[in-house]
């Protein structure tokens, strides 16, 4: 007989799937695979991963690393391989290898997919120019991305099919040049606006043991940073100037210009962990580095200079019958608890934490200015809200809600009921107006 409480996990873990699929479905993933994973026993694996999010609605195009593969093939053919600061530098004579080697990685990968009922096209949509001459050196047919043919990348996507880019680019005249896949999976994402952008890595997946980290950065048991914001990646990046050339720090750099170009999310993830791609993304606590935007730059704590303004929003909200009313003395005594969102110097939203015994809390009196709700600023108060919940070891954060339980559930809250409550919010829960109970596992 299964014991409750990994049938209880089992069952969370089931509605933790459907909640990030139903987020996702429609939205952009750009996949880019280090080069070493082509020979290795997991790629098969992760092609079926990659086969199933297309088959659940999620949009997916994959940039194949070329490295490891250009430069078997240079060497067979007695040609060396030369890199400086990362960049390899290609002469004309070596361009038709690194085509062939370009090529067949992508060629493996969509063979693999068309075993699993995939469609999915090679193409050259990528616009390229020479790097020139950097820093005294000649990088020769080298090239840099100009521009991402972003038209008719969307147009392959919405044909439900995959699309894989190799890491060869062409100039307006029509002449090739070897670009970074790095380079080209961030132009890509940025330039289709991609909800996440994969790094996949070889091994770890940032290497962190070897970084000096700033002091508000955790590290897990295993090494890894689990979640950074730019500012987070910046203070990485700068605390650890003397190593710059490390793998890690180049991919943070990739990962802070993704960000900046307009992708939500970058992950940085080990590609020999069996479902990694899986347990990243349909699960709260993920596998790898998951780096963003810092969602918080307009939400802060509450002062007292914003009672009146805060009363304002709140009133709409009460005269409905969706929040409780609350006075000036009231917000005055829990200062502590609220955090707002402020818009060109003006409250536009709030929402409260409230502590509740057994390392629990509650999310309350959230209220958005009903012109500024198509910003997003009422999620990120409240993921602003559970990342406190989390920094003081809140296990569970509770909604109690009378009109917007969908809305609850689609930024990753579950369905509960009245006797999940504890005892003392329990003792206060009212009859009469019978809110919905909803619940947020924090996984701290």
């Amino acid at each position: 007989m299964i014991q409750p409480d990994i049938l209880r996990n089992q069952i969370d873990l089931i509605r933790e799937v459907f909640l990030y699929a139903n987020r996702f479905r429609g939205a952009t993933f750009v996949v880019k695979l280090d080069s070493s994973l082509h020979d290795s026993s997991a790629l098969s694996g992760l092609v079926s991963d990659l086969s199933l999010l297309r088959q659940h609605g999620i949009r997916i195009v994959i940039v194949p690393g070329a490295r490891k593969r250009i430069d078997e093939i240079l060497e067979r053919y007695g040609q060396q391989a030369e890199h400086v600061d990362g960049l390899r530098i290609t002469p004309e004579q070596s361009i038709p290898l690194i085509k062939m080697a370009a090529f067949d990685v992508a060629n493996r990968i969509m063979t693999q997919l068309s075993a699993r009922g995939i469609s999915a096209v090679i193409g050259n949509w990528v616009r390229a120019r020479g790097v020139g001459v950097s820093g005294g050196i000649d990088f020769q047919h080298t090239g840099s991305v100009e521009r991402v043919q972003r038209e008719i990348l969307e147009r392959v996507m919405n044909d439900a099919m995959i699309p894989i880019v190799p890491c060869i680019g062409w100039s307006a005249t029509g002449a090739p040049y070897n670009v970074s896949s790095d380079e080209l999976a961030v132009q890509i994402a940025g330039s289709l606006a991609a909800e996440k952008l994969f790094f996949v890595t070889d091994g770890p997946s940032d290497s962190s043991l070897k970084l000096v980290l700033p002091s508000d950065v955790i590290r897990e048991d295993d090494g890894r940073m689990s979640r950074l914001t730019v500012s987070q990646a910046e203070s990485v990046i700068e605390l650890n100037e003397h190593q710059k050339d490390l793998p890690a720090i180049l991919r943070l750099r990739h990962t802070i210009r993704a960000l900046r170009s307009g992708v939500k999310r970058v992950h940085i993830v080990d590609g020999t962990i069996d479902g990694f791609v899986l347990k990243e993304i349909f699960s709260n606590l993920g596998i790898g580095t998951m780096v963003h935007a810092n969602e918080y730059e307009s939400v802060r704590p509450m002062v007292s200079e914003d009672l009146t303004d805060v009363l304002r929003l709140m009133q709409p909200y009460i005269d409905r019958g969706l929040l409780l009313h609350r006075d000036e003395e009231a917000l005055r005594g829990a200062l502590d608890e609220y955090a707002v969102s402020e818009v060109d110097g003006t409250i536009r939203a709030c929402c409260a934490l409230h502590a509740l015994s057994g390392n629990r809390g509650e999310i309350a009196a959230l209220a958005v200015d009903e012109r500024f709700k198509h910003l997003g600023i009422g999620e990120k108060l409240v993921n602003y809200q559970l990342d406190r919940a989390r920094g003081r070891g809140m296990t569970a954060v509770f909604a109690l809600t009378t009109g917007a339980t969908d809305w609850f559930l689609q930024i990753g809250f579950r369905n509960g009921t009245v006797a999940d409550l504890p005892d003392e919010r329990r003792a206060r829960y009212d009859e009469s107006r019978k809110p919905k109970v909803l619940v947020y596992s924090t996984n701290a």
